[in-house]
């Protein structure tokens, strides 16, 4: 009886085994699933992440671009101001001389101010571009206002409005390159 009950045991035991192991690998197949579609979600999230930091990143350097342009604009007009000043009466030159300090003296609400309707005239004149018939809204519906533009939006604004001007700037440039390219190419043949 012993030795026909241990070849028993031994085979409830190997199936019990199987089964065990066949759960373990389902459960582990479905813990690889997960992380797969895990990892596949984080992969999708990085990708957008890096266009982000590139669109940012492109923002940034149009905006510093914007700011050395402006700096350089501001120092030559106050060489042509200073130029221009001793011409001027006593009365006259007091007069330039409080505005230049005045126009030094810009607020944050002023540079909002300045930014909205900057943001406004862009999307008019893109409106206008798209020949767009304006129609009035329906009754009870009022215009889409722009959100209140904080010094932190109202600069990313306007790095986005910088740089796509310089974008197209840079295009109109690239364009009358390619022109002079094709001439100087005809000259030479």
């Amino acid at each position: 009886q012993g030795s026909s009950h241990l070849p028993q045991q031994l085979k409830f035991t190997t199936s019990d085994s199987c089964d065990r192991i066949k759960d373990e690998f389902q459960l582990l197949q479905a813990q690889y699933h997960s992380l797969k579609l895990e990892c596949d979600k984080l992969a999708s999230e990085k990708s957008e992440m890096q266009r982000h930091y590139v669109m940012y990143y492109e923002m940034s350097y149009g905006l510093n671009i914007e700011m050395h342009k402006q700096a350089e604009i501001v120092k030559r007009l106050n060489g042509i101001c200073a130029q221009v000043l001793p011409y001027l009466s006593q009365e006259h030159q007091q007069q330039v001389l409080g505005a230049i300090e005045r126009a030094k003296q810009v607020t944050a609400p002023e540079l909002n101010s300045i930014i909205r309707q900057q943001l406004q005239a862009h999307q008019l004149s893109q409106l206008q571009a798209l020949a767009l018939p304006l129609t009035p809204l329906p009754v009870g519906l009022q215009p889409p206002s722009l959100p209140a533009v904080s010094a932190g939006t109202g600069l990313l604004s306007l790095s986005a409005l910088g740089s796509q001007a310089h974008l197209s700037k840079e295009d109109k440039n690239g364009h009358d390159g390619d022109t002079h390219q094709e001439d100087d190419g005809e000259k030479s043949d």
